[in-house]
């Protein structure tokens, strides 16, 4: 696995556990976490020819739904889309609304 890959999942990863965790601290902190590897995408982005995100939302999807967090999952259903629901721009943009895109990922689930 690339590092640019790497690194578009871990921030996704943060997203979709921001998403799925019914606790409000834990999903806060993952937000925060989210926030800080997003700025560090968007202060040395990846080249876009070196990833395919829809590959990068998948492995997020496997890391965000691990099973020490499963119990912690309440909010939606895991079943979350197939294709990644942002673009590489997307992430990059300065005025990404992370709740937003939290909310994204959450309409994006089947509910629960």
């Amino acid at each position: 696995m690339n590092a640019s890959l790497e690194r578009v999942r871990d921030a996704l990863a943060e997203l979709i556990k921001a998403a799925l965790l019914s606790d409000d601290g834990l999903s806060d902190a993952c937000r925060a976490a989210g926030r800080a590897r997003l700025a560090a995408l968007a202060g040395d982005p990846p080249e876009p020819e070196s990833l395919r995100m829809d590959g990068a939302w998948t492995l997020a999807v496997q890391a965000a739904e691990s099973p020490e967090l499963a119990p912690l999952e309440g909010r939606v259903n895991l079943t979350l889309p197939r294709a990644c629901p942002f673009t590489l721009d997307e992430l990059l943009a300065p005025g990404l609304d992370v709740d937003q895109a939290v909310a994204r990922i959450r309409k994006g689930a089947s509910t629960g």
